[in-house]
C-alpha cells in the first residue's frame, strides 16, 4: 500500500486544504484535516492517461462520447447493482453545481425545501439563495447512531414541501441508509408528491458490513420522481478536475434540467475531468479498493484514540472518510472547542456548528490521509486533551 503510505507534500500547490491554512486556523503549524479531499496519489491510470493527454499539446472543446456513457453505466451496476441507460446520464462540473440548477429547474421562489440536519453546508445555501422555504428534518442520535425521525418527516411534508435534499451516505455523521429506511422515505414522498435531490457523491465509500443502495434504484416509481447525483471525485481525489454527473430517467424531469444548464452557459465540461472519470471507472476498482482498507485503518486508529478518553467519541461511520467527533463531554462552547483544536491542538477540523445548530459540540475530521500525518493530528489531540485535564 505505498501509494496511501507516502506523504505527499501539497503545500505551495493552491491547494485549497493546505495553502489556505494560516488563513483559515491562524498559524501554519496547524494540520489541515477538515475539506473533503484526500491527501492520497490518484490511481496509475489516471496519471497516465492525463500525462497523455498533456504530451498531446491540445486541449480543445471535449465530448462525453458512447465510452464515457459506457464507463459510468458499468460503474453504477458493478458497485451498486444499478442498472441504468445512457440516455438517462447527465454531466455536470459538479454536484453542488447540478443540485442549484435543480433548486432552480424544479422549484419556485417561496417553495418548501427539506435537509435533514446536521448536513454538508452548502445544502443550506441551495434553499436561501435561491429564496426557497428552509424546512428540516433533524436526525437523532439515539445509543451512539443517527437515526430518522420519521413521524417529524410527514409532518414536515405536510407542510407542502416541494423537494427533500437527501445526503446518502450523509455527510458529516456517516450514516448509509438502509432499504428499510430509503424505502420509508420514498414512500413518503410519493404520499405527498415531494420531488428527491439525491446526493450520493460519497456512494463509493462504504465501510463493511453496509452497502450503498440508491435511492432511484428502489423501483421506477421512485427513480420517476429523483435527480440522483454522483461523481467519481471523492471516490478517486479528482475534485479539482471538476466533472460528475446526474442519473435521470424521468424525460421531462431531465429536459428541464438540460435547459436549465443551458439557461447558465454550463454547456461544456473540463477535458480533463472526462478523461479522469474514464480511467478511473475503468482502471481504478483494485485502487479503491486498496483504498477501503486503508480508511478502515484510519478509523480504527481514531476510535482507539479515544477509546480511553472521556471528552470526545467517535460516532461510528458507515461511509464516508469524514468522521464525526461528539465532544460535547469537554463542555465547552463551540467557540471554544474551536480555539481548542486549533490554538492548543493544533488541528485544523471542520467546526460543527458549520453543519447547522445540530452540530453544536462535534467536529468532523478527515482520515484520508498517510497514516503518519493522521498520527501526528491525534497526538496532538491527545496530547492537548491531556494538559487540559492536569
Amino acid at each position: 500500500m505505498g501509494t496511501f503510505e507516502k506523504v505527499v507534500n501539497r503545500k505551495n500547490t493552491k491547494s485549497v486544504k493546505w495553502d489556505m491554512v494560516k488563513k483559515l486556523y491562524g498559524s501554519n503549524e496547524v494540520i489541515p484535516m477538515w475539506v473533503a479531499d484526500m491527501d492520497f496519489p490518484v490511481p496509475n491510470a489516471v496519471t497516465e492517461t492525463l500525462s497523455e493527454r498533456v504530451s498531446h499539446q491540445i486541449y480543445g472543446y471535449t465530448l462525453t462520447d458512447a465510452n464515457v456513457n459506457q464507463s459510468v453505466m458499468n460503474w453504477v451496476k458493478r458497485r451498486h447493482q444499478w442498472d441504468i441507460d445512457e440516455n438517462w446520464i447527465v454531466y455536470s462540473p459538479g454536484v453542488i453545481t447540478t443540485l442549484h440548477l435543480a433548486v432552480q429547474a424544479y422549484t419556485e421562489p417561496g417553495d418548501a425545501i427539506l435537509i435533514q440536519t446536521p448536513v454538508y453546508a452548502p445544502f443550506y445555501d441551495l434553499v436561501n439563495l435561491h429564496d426557497r422555504k428552509l424546512l428540516t428534518n433533524p436526525l437523532e442520535l439515539r445509543s451512539g447512531k443517527y437515526e430518522i425521525n420519521f413521524n417529524h418527516l410527514e409532518t414536515q411534508f405536510q407542510k407542502g414541501v416541494k423537494a427533500f435534499i437527501l445526503s446518502n451516505p450523509h455527510n458529516p455523521v456517516g450514516r448509509v441508509w438502509t432499504k428499510e429506511e430509503l424505502t420509508r422515505m420514498a414512500k413518503l414522498c410519493e404520499q405527498y408528491d415531494v420531488l428527491i435531490l439525491s446526493d450520493e457523491i460519497h456512494a463509493d465509500l462504504i465501510h463493511q458490513p453496509n452497502s450503498h443502495i440508491p435511492i432511484a434504484s428502489l423501483c421506477q416509481e421512485i427513480a420517476n420522481r429523483t435527480i440522483t447525483c454522483m461523481s467519481p471525485t471523492k471516490t478517486f481525489n479528482l475534485a479539482g478536475l471538476r466533472i460528475s454527473f446526474a442519473i435521470i430517467s424521468n424525460k421531462e424531469k431531465k429536459l428541464l434540467l438540460k435547459k436549465q444548464f443551458k439557461k447558465q452557459g454550463l454547456g461544456i465540461l473540463n477535458t480533463m475531468g472526462i478523461l479522469a472519470l474514464e480511467a478511473a471507472y475503468q482502471e481504478g476498482e483494485e485502487w479503491l479498493e486498496e483504498l477501503l482498507e486503508v480508511l478502515d485503518t484510519n478509523i480504527s486508529l481514531v476510535r482507539d484514540a479515544f477509546s480511553t478518553r472521556d471528552e470526545i467519541t467517535l460516532i461510528e461511520p458507515e461511509g464516508t472518510y469524514l468522521l464525526w467527533l461528539d465532544c460535547r463531554a469537554m463542555r465547552l462552547s463551540q467557540k471554544e472547542l474551536k480555539q481548542f483544536m486549533q490554538e492548543d491542538a493544533k488541528v485544523g477540523l471542520n467546526d460543527g456548528i458549520e453543519f447547522g445548530k445540530e452540530g453544536e459540540g462535534f467536529m468532523r475530521i478527515n482520515v484520508a490521509c498517510p497514516t503518519e500525518t493522521l498520527h501526528l493530528g491525534l497526538n496532538r489531540i491527545l496530547e492537548a486533551l491531556h494538559k487540559r485535564a492536569l
